[in-house]
């Protein structure tokens, strides 16, 4: 687990260097591939942000000491927007404005969506969000890559868990916003492919832990399953007034709940809550991209960071973006997405694979396991 003082004194750093971009009006691309990040660095989403920032950076600081590519260093520039859209769109228009190299690693489906239209008009690409929603991917956008599986794909694995348990009152509570709308939709698309229906409803807002008034809409019907698409706050706090209500069933969450943070703000609580995942277990050095991962981790800042889902996720994001500075024709915008639309390939048993018009480049989905010690099980 990561301490609380090590997370602050990440927080900021990363907010620190938000303040200091400020000096640089004019970005020195001849010399620098400057990258933005806008993300919650602050607020109930804190930990998504933060670990995600520190997953691409302990790549980005190796690659760096290496030379960087083509003897230009990576900087990546970070903004927080405490997973609020509007503070979101007014930090990509600063970027934008700052003349950044691409938009990368930005944090949540609401913050995202709001981006995502500025980076098109600024032909600017955009590049690993942490989220699996549709609407980004959906119209297709020459800018967007995404490195992860869907909202669908993760929900689709859910349902059919359940179902194949013989699990059919399944219930879904959901943030009220386009990260839980699009959560809501791959349940239902599942259901429905299944003849089921949600057997009940229940929502929060965003950036809140009020789940009282969604406990009372969610549990009369019974459910045996309830399927969460939150953030870990209030999935966690959710979870404690369901039981306290007397629910016994099964809770399962989507990746963007932020998997260790969820662990840690669970506790004992956390016993049999499952998450799904679209990133390799970090936790063990089963595969070649984990091994390198915690390797990575282990020499970076002292070693103090621990492995969790959410930092692997940016690990494996910038490894990917940066194979694709690689393979560039030239150091672009342009160059960026010619490199990234030619790559095929497997980053140590983890598979990504782009194209022209097919810029989704994993559906890997797996499924993870709270222990009541704060664990994550596969």
């Amino acid at each position: 687990m990561h301490s609380t003082s090590l997370s602050r004194r990440r927080a900021l750093q990363v907010l620190g260097a938000s303040a200091a971009s400020v000096a640089f009006p004019a970005l020195a691309q001849a010399e620098r591939i400057v990258l933005g990040q806008s993300a919650a660095f602050s607020g109930p989403a804190a930990q998504l942000g933060i670990q995600m920032n520190i997953g691409a950076q302990v790549l980005i600081d190796q690659v760096n000491a290496a030379g960087g590519i083509g003897g230009r260093q990576i900087e990546l520039r970070t903004a927080d927007d405490g997973y609020e859209p509007d503070r979101c769109k007014a930090n990509t228009e600063k970027f934008l404005r700052d003349g950044v190299f691409a938009l990368f690693g930005y944090v949540g489906t609401p913050t995202s969506l709001a981006a995502l239209p500025l980076a098109n008009e600024a032909r600017t690409p955009f590049i690993a969000p942490f989220t699996g929603a549709e609407g980004l991917r959906d119209p297709f956008s020459r800018y967007a890559f995404h490195v992860r599986a869907s909202y669908f794909d993760e929900t689709e694995l859910i349902v059919k868990n359940l179902t194949s348990l013989g699990l059919t009152r399944i219930s879904v509570f959901y943030q009220d916003d386009s990260y839980g709308m699009a959560g809501l939709t791959g349940v239902q698309r599942a259901l429905a492919a299944r003849n089921l229906a949600p057997a009940s409803l229940g929502t929060v807002q965003r950036n809140s832990v009020d789940v009282a008034a969604a406990v009372q809409s969610v549990l009369p019907a019974q459910p045996q399953a309830i399927v969460q698409i939150s953030a870990y706050q209030s999935c966690a706090a959710f979870i404690r007034a369901a039981r306290k209500a007397g629910f016994g069933g099964t809770f399962f969450n989507v990746s963007f709940v932020g998997t260790q943070a969820l662990a840690d703000e669970l506790g004992p609580d956390g016993k049999g809550v499952m998450i799904s995942q679209v990133m390799p277990y970090p936790y063990a050095p089963t595969m070649a991209i984990v091994r390198e991962y915690l390797n990575a981790l282990k020499a970076h800042g002292g070693g103090k960071a621990q492995p969790n889902y959410s930092s692997i996720e940016g690990y494996i994001a910038a490894k990917v973006l940066v194979e694709g500075l690689k393979r560039a024709p030239k150091l672009t915008p342009d160059g960026l997405i010619a490199g990234l639309e030619s790559i095929d390939t497997s980053f140590g048993g983890f598979n990504v694979s782009f194209g022209p018009r097919k810029h989704t480049g994993s559906t890997f989905v797996d499924l993870s396991m709270l222990t009541e010690d704060g664990r994550v099980r596969r």
